[in-house]
């Protein structure tokens, strides 16, 4: 008896486990980088340390968003999507981000025509996470 008792446990603790991980695994970054000129990505890289993950998503829910529809002067620098969690859905959330021409500020616009231009500290931070290098050159 006390064995099934111990098997019981122990194959609850797996199935707990397993569903954090695969809850997880689900956190992820993938970032496009703009190849030449023209209007055209390619995959860049994809953030899955969950830290990281938090961090970044957390910069563009805190930023100070305008309801606007903005036209940029040239294609974006890059592109990137994440997966966020409403009440009752999973979507994806994708975003365009350009880099501003003095270096010191990301500027990023949303399908939804809404758009943010990220102070200094949460441009610099948020371009490491995404790219792995530092902002101002």
């Amino acid at each position: 008896m006390k064995k099934i008792i111990l098997f019981f446990s122990l194959l609850g603790v797996l199935l707990v486990t397993s569903g954090c991980l695969n809850e997880m695994a689900g956190q992820k970054i993938t970032v496009q980088k703009r190849t030449g000129e023209e209007n055209i990505f390619e995959d860049f890289k994809e953030i899955i340390e969950k830290k990281q993950v938090e961090k970044a998503i957390d910069i563009v829910k805190n930023a100070i968003w305008e309801n606007e529809k903005v036209e940029m002067a040239r294609y974006a620098d890059y592109q990137f999507q994440f997966p966020f969690k409403n009440s009752s859905e999973n979507k994806i959330a994708s975003y365009s981000l350009w880099v501003s021409p003095n270096g010191e500020n990301l500027e990023i616009v949303t399908d939804s025509d809404r758009y943010v231009k990220l102070t200094k500290q949460d441009s610099a931070n948020l371009y490491e996470i995404l790219t792995g290098e530092q902002l101002i050159k």
